[in-house]
Order: C-alpha cells, then sequence, then structure tokens
C-alpha cells in the first residue's frame, strides 16, 4: 500500500527522466505496432534497452501519455488495489490515452487492472524483464488480448551504429569482445556486467522462486557461461553442480530461460519425443555478460563467433535447432512454421583442420532437407563451394541477412 502523494511524485521524477532519457533508435521500433483493445508485451533481459525503446515510442506516438516504472523503492509495495490511485489521477487527464507499464509483473494480479484499461479504450504498452511472469498472466486474463515483442541487446548493425565503426573484421571482432549491452559499452567496466548478473540471478530468480541453494544456481550459470555452444542435460548438469534431482536443474535452466541469460537449443528431429530426449546447445544471451561470468582463462573465439551468430538469427527466427547425424553436425537449421529456411555453419575461421567437418556437416544436412543451399559464416573469408547440385557459400558476416 502506497500513498497518493508518492505516487504522484514518482510519476512526475521518471516522466523527467524518460523525457530526458538520451536515445539510440533501435531496428525493433520500426516492427511496432499498435491496434486498438490489445496490449502490446514488450521482453527482454534487464539493461537491454526496454525503457529507452519505450521513450522512443512515446515520441512517435504524438499523444498525451502516462509512463510508470514499478521497479523502484518507492513502488516495491504497490499492490493491486493501489491501482484505483492511478485511476484517480487519470481522470483529472481526461487526454491521456497511452499507457507505458515499466516492470509491472512485479504487482500481483497486474493483468486484471491493464484488461481493464484496454476495455476503457487506452492503449497499453508493457515491458518486463521476465518472459514467466508475464507470459503465466497472459494465458488467463489478456488471452488474445495482447501482442508480443522481445528486445535484445544490440545487433551487430546496431552495434556499428551505436560505435559509428563501419561493418569489418575489426568492427565484429570488438563486438565479439564487448556484445551489445548498451550500459556497458558506454561504459565498459566488468563490475557493472557482474552486478547486472547477481541481480538477474539473485533478484530476478532466486529470490521470487524461493530457491535457497543460491550456490548450485550460480554454479550452473558459471559453468554454463564458460560452455557456450555446447550440449548439455540436466542428468549431467547435476553432477557436475552438485545437486541430487535432474528435475531441479530443468528447473534452473527454466528460470534462466524466462529471465533471457540463456537459451538452449534442441536438436532436430520430426519426432518430438525423440528431440526432447537429446541433449541441448546453451547460448549466452551476449558476449559481454558471459565474459563477466565465465571462469575461463582464455577467450574462446569460436565458441563467441557462434554464439554472436545464434543470437543475430533468434531476432529473425523462433524456430532454431542444431542437426546432428552420423558423426557430423550443422549448426543451425532455420525454419518457420516447422519447415526447414536456412541452414548455417558458424566457423570463425575456416582452415585444413575443419574444413571437412564444416563442409561435410553441412552438406549431410542439405541431403537431409532436400536444401540445395547452405551457407558458412566466418569472421572475414569469402569463397564458393559447388559439389553437385548443391551450393555452399562462404561469407565474412557483417549483418544479418
Amino acid at each position: 500500500m502506497i500513498r497518493l502523494n508518492d505516487l504522484k511524485t514518482v510519476l512526475s521524477n521518471q516522466k523527467d527522466r524518460i523525457v530526458n532519457t538520451l536515445s539510440f533508435p533501435r531496428d525493433l521500433l520500426d516492427e511496432i505496432q499498435f491496434v486498438l483493445n490489445f496490449a502490446l508485451i514488450i521482453t527482454g533481459i534487464r539493461r537491454c534497452g526496454k525503457s529507452t525503446l519505450l521513450s522512443q515510442v512515446i515520441d512517435t506516438s504524438k499523444s498525451d501519455w502516462l509512463y510508470l516504472n514499478f521497479d523502484t523503492p518507492q513502488l516495491f509495495q504497490f499492490e493491486l488495489g493501489d491501482f484505483r490511485m492511478l485511476d484517480e489521477i487519470l481522470l483529472l487527464e481526461p487526454t491521456i490515452k497511452w499507457l507505458y507499464f515499466d516492470e509491472i509483473q512485479i504487482v500481483n494480479g497486474w493483468e486484471v487492472y491493464v484488461r481493464g484499461k484496454l476495455d476503457e479504450g487506452y492503449f497499453v504498452i508493457i515491458t518486463g524483464s521476465n518472459a514467466s511472469l508475464l507470459s503465466r498472466e497472459l494465458g488467463t486474463k489478456l488471452t488474445g488480448r495482447h501482442q508480443s515483442k522481445e528486445l535484445f541487446p544490440f545487433s551487430f548493425h546496431e552495434f556499428c551504429a551505436y560505435t559509428s565503426n563501419p561493418p569489418s573484421k575489426e568492427s565484429l571482432q570488438l563486438f565479439l569482445e564487448r556484445g551489445g549491452l548498451p550500459q556497458y559499452l558506454t561504459k565498459p567496466d566488468p563490475d557493472l556486467m557482474y552486478a547486472l548478473l547477481n541481480d538477474i540471478l539473485f533478484r530476478d530468480i532466486a529470490v521470487r522462486n524461493n530457491i535457497r541453494d543460491e550456490k548450485s544456481l550460480k554454479n550452473l550459470l558459471i559453468y554454463l557461461s564458460s560452455n557456450i555452444g555446447t550440449l548439455v542435460s540436466a542428468n549431467k548438469l547435476k553432477e557436475i553442480i552438485g545437486v541430487k534431482s535432474a528435475a531441479t536443474v530443468l528447473e534452473y535452466l527454466s528460470m534462466m530461460e524466462q529471465a533471457y541469460l540463456i537459451e538452449l537449443v534442441p536438436r532436430f528431429h520430426y519426432s518430438y519425443k525423440k528431440q526432447i530426449a537429446h541433449p541441448r546447445k546453451v547460448y549466452f544471451i551476449d558476449n559481454g555478460l558471459q565474459s563477466a561470468m565465465s571462469v575461463s582463462f582464455s577467450q574462446d573465439w569460436g565458441r563467441k563467433f557462434e554464439n554472436m551468430i545464434y543470437w543475430e538469427f533468434r531476432r529473425h527466427f523462433q524456430e532454431i535447432y542444431y542437426f546432428q547425424e552420423s558423426g557430423y553436425e550443422c549448426d543451425f537449421v532455420l525454419c518457420r512454421n516447422n519447415q526447414p529456411q536456412r541452414l548455417i555453419q558458424a566457423c570463425y575461421e575456416l582452415n585444413s583442420d575443419n574444413w571437412n567437418r564444416e563442409i561435410k556437416g553441412l552438406l549431410q544436412t542439405m541431403d537431409f532437407f532436400g536444401l540445395k543451399t547452405g551457407t558458412i559464416y566466418t569472421l572475414h573469408q569469402q569463397d564458393l563451394f559447388i559439389q553437385d547440385d548443391k551450393t555452399i557459400q562462404i561469407l565474412p558476416y557483417q549483418g544479418f541477412i
């Protein structure tokens, strides 16, 4: 429970801050469209720029608006009943029809209020850093009344624009090292990244899910961050971090995915039962954040490159698999509506040691899916490989194509 005057003070202070936010235009802004009676939900990891994106949406709306970020100490006691005070404020501002809510999932029952405002003809835009907390409510009170977008750290294209560097081998190398979190690019202090990880790990995951064994949770994240692009399974991981149950590991993994720290990519199989039986490949949300968490003493550029390629395409494809058959592998099978669209290998540098593995893995995958083309992305190499009626392009990665 909070007081009306405190709420007014928060609204005023937050409005001043968001109006004066230094804003770099995000690519996602061009994809945002509004539909009357539908809430727009924008999710993504903490500090990836969701509030900044909201400020850009506000600039484009050219209408009277109200903005409220619930993730502030003054609103930690905000309850469902406190929305009545917000309604009192709105009654005094009848021209306001656009409502922007940041981290609203902190308030239990928020979806009831949002549904009511949609029925009253308001446009409602919501951001949140936990997909699970949002999706659970969206599946009940807001079923069929919302559209969703995901915001990720900077893509390579955005990174180049933000740092005023043209796409090049040197720019890509820097992107692999520093990642795409805007705050870290502005002030490259590893302590900032470590503090962000602790916020997500302990505040967003451990506290909200009543996890007491924080040590095992952190050990799991350290292991995953040091093994990006490798196959993992719950049974193997439970032994590594020292927990008794594979089910506990699966719960931890799910929580990390919902907080946008990692994603687990399944092996492609037409049988879903067989698909889930195989280990998954783990990818970490951002290379800069991964470096802050990893215990590795060397820069594994190959893994960083593969991790970067995954997230570059993840922005455009939600159905991504790896393919593995007869000892050969293809890093990424990109699908839409369960139909393979593109086959991708990610190889930092092609050489005599890996040429046969990368080419044959891609050719075998092309045979399996009946596709005639495939692509190998590298740091700086360019070539063309043709065998029978199959063509493999070898390209330096310069941004999503």
